[in-house]
């Protein structure tokens, strides 16, 4: 399912929400309205949370099936919640907080930040159990809020090489391509959520903007 709803108040949904095949972790400030159309729309369960204290969990962290990396100050009661909901839960050894402006990853493979350490980088790959790659997109450090990626397809920057594309479909291990959303916003990943079940992109994206959408996640398939 592929909606365009302000569930934020502004374009950058992904900042605020993160999401696998699994849940959603969303802040405690998000009216009980929104949470539903997340729910019914990616098909998960919706957990309340924070990560160090802040609103921003799409921003300070990163997740997939199996784990989800968080900012260094991340708080103990919240390790817990997500150790509870059965992730592995890793800090980054870094002074870069925002994880999941700088990750990007789903269950094959993650695209990471070239400045990140070799240490940041094991710890990654060990909690999400995946091979990373350092690498920049369009010039930019900030991976995350470039790809938007599922276990089904990834929507990257408009601005983004066809080697970068590339990159992403053999660390991804699935087909994606180029696209904006929120009428022609290159931050796809700071601006939608999405898992192999559907999608909210800002809500000023044209009809173009969630046609690319589609196709580049795979949804088209699941119209057959």
């Amino acid at each position: 399912m592929l909606k365009r709803v302000d569930i934020v108040g502004n374009p950058n949904i992904g900042v605020f929400i993160l999401a696998t095949d699994d849940i959603a972790i969303v802040p405690y400030n998000l009216i009980d309205e929104k949470a539903e159309i997340i729910k019914e729309t990616l098909e998960v369960d919706v957990v309340k949370s924070s990560v160090a204290g802040s609103n921003l969990i799409g921003s300070l962290a990163v997740a997939n099936s199996n784990g989800i990396v968080v900012s260094p100050h991340v708080l103990d009661r919240e390790v817990k919640q997500f150790e509870e909901l059965g992730l592995n839960v890793a800090a980054i050894p870094s002074q870069y907080t925002a994880v999941g402006n700088i990750v990007a990853a789903n269950d094959e493979g993650a695209i990471i930040s070239p400045f990140l350490s070799e240490d940041a980088k094991n710890i990654i790959e060990n909690a999400l159990d995946v091979d990373a790659e350092a690498h920049a997109i369009s010039g930019s450090d900030i991976i995350g809020s470039l790809v938007k990626v599922t276990n089904k397809g990834f929507l990257i920057s408009s601005n983004a090489t066809s080697s970068e594309i590339n990159l992403a479909r053999k660390v991804f291990g699935v087909e994606g391509d180029i696209g904006t959303v929120g009428k022609g916003i290159p931050l796809v990943g700071a601006c939608s959520i999405a898992n192999s079940n559907g999608a909210i992109v800002a809500k000023g994206s044209t009809g173009p903007e969630m046609a690319r959408v589609e196709e580049a996640l795979g949804f088209l398939d699941d119209n057959f």
